[in-house]
This record gives structure tokens, sequence and C-alpha cells, in this order.
């Protein structure tokens, strides 16, 4: 599954082999997100974690720090 843009935000569902991958993976896009000064709001459930990207200082629509946020999360994985 991609990204998709709806409701102002950029979303995406990732999906892994347990707990454990998805906390790692959590862990990485957190030390990303850090050093790019933007950060997710995100839920995990399990081996489930669900991104959401908006930019809450241009009044949380959608911009290119969040495309390039998605971009490097989408490196990471592959």
């Amino acid at each position: 599954m991609m990204w998709t843009e709806q409701n102002n935000q950029l979303i995406r569902t990732f999906t892994f082999k347990d707990f454990s991958e998805a906390f790692g993976f959590m862990a990485r896009v957190a030390l990303l997100a850090e050093k790019m000064e933007h950060h997710p709001n995100w839920s995990n459930v399990w081996n489930t974690v669900v991104i959401q990207l908006c930019t809450h200082d241009a009044g949380n629509i959608v911009t290119d720090k969040d495309r390039a946020l998605a971009k490097a999360i989408d490196d990471l994985l592959a």
C-alpha cells in the first residue's frame, strides 16, 4: 500500500511480522523525524503502524515537509 491523501493528511499503514519489527521501524522513523524536525501522528497495534502526516504550522495541511518525510520513511524500507 502506498501513501494516500485524505482529510488534509498523508496516510499509510505498515504491517510487520510482529511487534518487535513494528517497534523497531517506529524507532527508526522517530530518529528520522527528529533529524528532519517534522514529527508524525501515528499509532501502533501489535504488528501494524499507521502514520498520518500533516504540517501543523501550515494549518494542518499536506506540505512539502510531509512529502519529504513520507519519502524518507519509504526509503527506510527500500
